[in-house]
């Protein structure tokens, strides 16, 4: 009876100090998972940051590039049947959307889905312009017509896109 009433004494205040000695170390254990984990964030930031900054930038060059008032003054040619001019805006939007598809991956999809529609929707006006233009029309004829169409949407599509990229990118830092 005396070994046990020892062997209790014993093993009450070990358990107790392994307790404890448990409880601490697995506190310092978390602490520096969290820490780890946070540092890993860190660095992770330090290389997605950039790309994230060059993918808005991307993005808004886009849009600004695909704005009829842009396009029309890059690829007009006086010359040129409207017909001609038509194709060759079509597949300038196209290109400078494909070029840029891999952004996708930086931006939110909300963000994503913005740049697509307007993308669309400018595709849809150069096919408007293209529809009431007759069969002689000129490139200079489109391109009024493009103009008259674009000032008459406002906001226009591009200009929201831009505006909610703008918005979507400065949250990131408040």
């Amino acid at each position: 009876m005396e070994y046990l009433f020892y062997a209790v004494l014993v093993i009450i205040p070990s358990a107790m100090v392994f307790g404890v000695a448990y409880y601490f170390l697995n506190k310092v254990n978390r602490d520096q998972a969290m820490a780890y984990s946070a540092d890993i964030r860190k660095e992770r930031q330090k290389h997605i940051l950039p790309m994230k900054v060059e993918a808005y930038q991307r993005m808004i060059l886009l849009l600004e590039r695909i704005h009829p008032n842009s396009i029309v003054m890059r690829v007009h040619n006086p010359a040129k049947v409207a017909t001609l001019m038509q194709h060759e805006l079509l597949e300038q939007i196209r290109s400078e959307f494909e070029h840029n598809i891999a952004q996708q991956m930086f931006v939110s999809p909300q963000a994503w889905e913005m740049v697509k529609r307007s993308k669309d929707e400018v595709i849809q006006l150069v096919h408007i312009a293209g529809k009431q233009m007759d069969i002689d029309s000129t490139a200079t004829d489109l391109s009024a017509k493009l103009f008259e169409l674009s000032a008459q949407v406002s906001p226009f599509p591009t200009e929201i896109a831009i505006q909610f990229l703008k918005e979507e990118f400065q949250a990131m830092f408040k």
